[in-house]
């Protein structure tokens, strides 16, 4: 089906198309060259009218309406087509792009579904389903799990648009494979899921396997209270790691320290420093256990384990995190090298295949302009995972608060719907492949929208994505409905109370 011409200046990378209708952003067309067919992807789509081009008036609008309805050749429509390369190099897998660009007047076709299954449907065990092409729906969208775990993947969205559904999918997607998924979970959001394979973790940390730095962040003690850290850090000593009684034996070695008639100034902060301690033995004590064995030891291989971090504040969740990044990227190493026969150290390993973890709320992890050990660990999971088979997600409605040198490692996107202008820049930098023509239409998509770009897909899409059965999970709240059945519950309980004063009235 004609769709219409090149015309006006063409590149190899870039045509104008004068068509005979409106072409939606995101739709694939097939430019006929006389080199091959190239497959293109409309990123800019304009209508104008001749007569209705210059408008003064209200009157003038409402006769240049009907001069324009009269003249057939009035409405002009007008598009941006990105060349992603010949059709019959992309069925195959590879990108190859026209060495002279498409001559002004030759042909543009519809896409057909023979034309692009190939595609974006590859037949290999390596590829799942997630969703269908948005403006071509006959047509199903696979991605590349391989990549996922090789090359990383960032899933960013304003929220309430479908992340946590995606994350779901992809998740359940992998563990029907026997493959090892982890999601760091910040709002509980992800528990109740009706799945198998799914294994939920309580994260804890043991402050025994803990450095004195990262245990003065658990205790939430100040960065800027340099004698209570070194304090605690003198306490913090390697008997007093292997004692029996951990929490009684750190207490009473911080009120030896400060309790040295040598430097009566510290006996205020030993004091402050004992506070935080039986703070953490009795609030915290859900969550720091020094007597349970190593944390990793709970995710279970060939699962879909769900780290539920939902109680720990900030800053204990970002001590938790970038402990259990920190014993995943060594075990992998520790399993690799194994294989391989490089390591001549011996150690012990939990897990004999890839792994991929997911960080939810990523901007709190892997903050923009801030230090944090969750920041360091993900992006040396980032940088080197690869090799060792850690695959990393991140996941986030902020990407502009995001460190950009972990973002820039996220070999793919998903792109749901932004607004924000800083969000779109950093999108922007971030995948190179996005035209900022194309990254203006993210204001544009619906709740399940996204754009798939990287290494997990042959060509950028605009796919809607697979809803997951089951549980609704990162919804807003029904206040509505939550407020009318607490006022139900609310009369039945003053009907009765009434009911029961009547009774004993008629009994007097």
């Amino acid at each position: 089906m004609t769709l219409g011409f090149v015309i006006g200046e063409s590149k190899p990378t870039l045509v104008t198309a004068q068509t005979s209708r409106s072409l939606p952003i995101g739709e694939y067309v097939i430019i006929d060259s006389q080199d091959g067919k190239i497959v293109g992807l409309a990123e800019k789509s304009v209508v104008s009218s001749a007569a209705l081009g210059d408008i003064k008036n209200y009157d003038e609008a409402l006769e240049s309406i009907e001069v324009a309805e009269l003249n057939k050749r009035d409405k002009s429509y007008t598009a941006s087509i990105r060349i992603l390369g010949f059709l019959e190099s992309l069925q195959k897998g590879k990108a190859i792009l026209p060495a002279v660009p498409p001559i002004p007047g030759t042909q543009v076709i519809k896409a057909t579904k023979e034309d692009l299954g190939q595609i974006f449907g590859p037949e290999n065990n390596e590829w799942i389903k997630i969703g269908n092409l948005l403006r071509n729906s006959e047509i199903d969208s696979l991605i590349n799990l391989n990549k996922i775990v090789s090359r990383h993947v960032g899933i960013l969205a304003m929220t309430g648009m479908g992340k946590s559904n995606l994350v779901t999918l992809l998740a359940m997607q992998i563990a029907k494979l026997d493959g090892t998924v982890i999601i760091f979970d910040y709002h509980n959001d992800y528990s109740d899921l009706n799945i198998p394979k799914i294994n939920v973790i309580d994260a804890k940390i043991n402050p025994r396997l803990l450095e004195a730095d990262t245990l003065s962040d658990v205790l939430e003690i100040r960065e800027s209270a340099d004698v209570q850290q070194r304090i605690l850090r003198l306490a913090f000593t390697p008997e007093i790691k292997e004692s029996a009684n951990f929490w009684e034996a750190l207490d009473e070695q911080v009120q030896y320290i400060g309790a040295n008639p040598e430097r009566k100034e510290d006996r205020h902060s030993a004091d402050r420093v004992q506070d935080k301690i039986d703070d953490a033995r009795n609030r915290a004590s859900e969550i720091l256990d020094p007597d349970m064995t190593n944390p990793v030891g709970l995710i279970k291989e060939g699962r879909l384990n769900i780290l539920n971090v939902s109680e720990f504040t900030d800053k204990q969740a970002n001590v938790a995190i970038s402990y259990y990044l920190q014993e995943l990227l060594a075990d992998r190493k520790a399993a690799v090298n194994a294989k391989s026969a490089k390591s001549k150290l011996k150690r012990n390993y939990r897990f004999n295949t890839p792994i991929f973890v997911i960080i939810e709320e990523a901007h709190v992890f892997i903050p923009k302009n801030e230090d944090a050990k969750a920041k360091y660990w993900a992006g040396k999971i980032a940088r080197e995972g690869r090799k060792f088979g850690l695959g990393l997600g991140i996941v986030s409605q902020r990407p502009r608060d995001i460190d950009a040198n972990v973002l820039s490692q996220m070999g793919s996107l998903a792109v749901m719907k932004i607004v924000q202008e800083d969000d779109q820049r950093q999108i922007a930098s971030a995948a190179e492949s996005i035209s900022r023509e194309f990254i203006s239409q993210l204001t544009s998509l619906n709740i399940g929208d996204s754009v798939l770009v990287g290494q997990w897909v042959n060509l950028p899409a605009i796919v809607h994505i697979d809803e997951v059965k089951g549980k609704t999970i990162g919804s807003d709240q029904n206040a509505v409905g939550e407020w009318a059945v607490a006022k139900k519950i609310d009369d039945a309980g003053t009907k009765s109370s009434q009911d029961l004063v009547q009774k004993d009235l008629l009994m007097d």
